[in-house]
């Protein structure tokens, strides 16, 4: 299928940024930009076989400018570093905090601002190569950093995220995407309805700044279970101190298992539409959009909502520099890294 390319704005330092359009031969259709390498729009089919925006985003650039993660790549480092620091091979590195006393999807500079470069690559199952060098020193991070992100819309209907770096010093890494999901295809929709499973029996232990304390909890019938289909909107007011202290979910769930394997799968009755969510990585945070930052307007021209989306970022630990039992490994200078996350979707009657 053809790619459109059009101009999304004009960043500030004058450079443009674009947005291009994916579709599959299903009709599935993919709106991306280079600023971020974000996801803007994501058109799939509900029951009725009707298409539907199923991620929340903005009408114009500079609306995703500063701490906006709404569809974003996020990275050097996804989630928090504890106090903004690490210490590998004796030697401590200080990064940009963003978050309190902690470093928070990279920094203030991180991927989230940066223009990406972009490669389209047409047919039934379109993609497109977004590429950029994280330079060293970069928010605090070691050593030169080249990255592809690579989406592709699949004749399955699947959104296929391929992660792909090199680096010529040892520098840890963990890309993922945030993308705000609401399966209704209404982004003024709550999301309390929708069935979420998640093949978790534990969580990582935090801190009140939703930095790992090292521990694990298991969720076996508390408000974290998920491992069997459960509403998003049963648990998420319960008298639970994270859950109170953070107005809802925002926990990374420690996934069963070891390559690649389905993580979790979500369901919204109304719509009919199913996402089902795989990858080889260990980790899945789940955030249900507890707090709208600051005042933003969605694609429909209204105030955005808290708890009208949910996010399932798939990822290493948060913190997992500062904990050696985390499964985790620093990128080898010159020896590729690669991972893959697929958002499959579906419908049922």
């Amino acid at each position: 299928m053809s790619i459109q390319i059009e101009t999304f704005g004009t960043l500030p330092d004058g450079r443009e940024a674009k947005l291009y359009t994916l579709q599959n031969k299903n009709g599935m259709t993919l709106v991306t930009t280079d600023y971020g390498c974000r996801i803007v729009k994501l058109l799939v089919k509900d029951k009725d076989g009707q298409l539907g925006d199923v991620v929340l985003g903005h009408r114009t650039l500079p609306e995703y400018y500063g701490s906006n993660y709404q569809g974003a790549t996020v990275g050097r480092y996804a989630n928090r570093i504890g106090k903004g620091t690490f210490t590998h091979k004796g030697k401590t590195y200080t990064l940009a905090k963003n978050d309190g006393d902690n470093a928070l999807h990279g920094g203030p500079g991180g991927y989230h601002q940066v223009l990406w470069s972009a490669q389209v690559n047409e047919g039934d199952e379109p993609s497109i190569t977004f590429s950029h060098r994280s330079p060293d020193g970069d928010e605090g991070y070691p050593g030169n950093l080249d990255m592809t992100v690579t989406y592709t819309l699949t004749a399955q209907d699947e959104l296929q995220i391929d992660y792909g770096a090199v680096c010529d010093q040892e520098t840890p890494y963990n890309p993922t995407n945030h993308s705000f999901f609401n399966l209704s295809g209404d982004p003024q929709q709550e999301a309390f309805g929708t069935y979420l499973t998640i093949h978790a029996k534990e969580v990582t232990s935090v801190t009140d700044d939703l930095t790992p304390d090292g521990a694990f909890l298991p969720v076996a019938g508390g408000p974290l279970d998920f491992t069997s289909p459960k509403k998003l909107g049963d648990d998420m007011f319960c008298d639970d101190h994270f859950i109170q202290l953070w107005g809802g979910f925002d926990h990374n769930f420690c996934v069963e298992g070891t390559g690649f394997r389905k993580f979790a799968e979500a369901y919204e009755p109304n719509s009919g539409r199913v996402m089902e969510v795989f990858s080889d990585l260990p980790g899945v945070q789940l955030y249900t959009f507890n707090k709208v930052e600051a005042p933003l307007t969605g694609k429909d021209g209204q105030p955005m909502k808290p708890h009208t989306a949910f996010c399932l970022e798939t990822q290493f630990y948060p913190d997992s520099v500062n904990h050696d039992n985390f499964p985790f490994r620093y990128l080898q200078p010159g020896e590729p890294f690669a991972t893959r996350t697929v958002y499959r979707f579906s419908v049922k009657a």
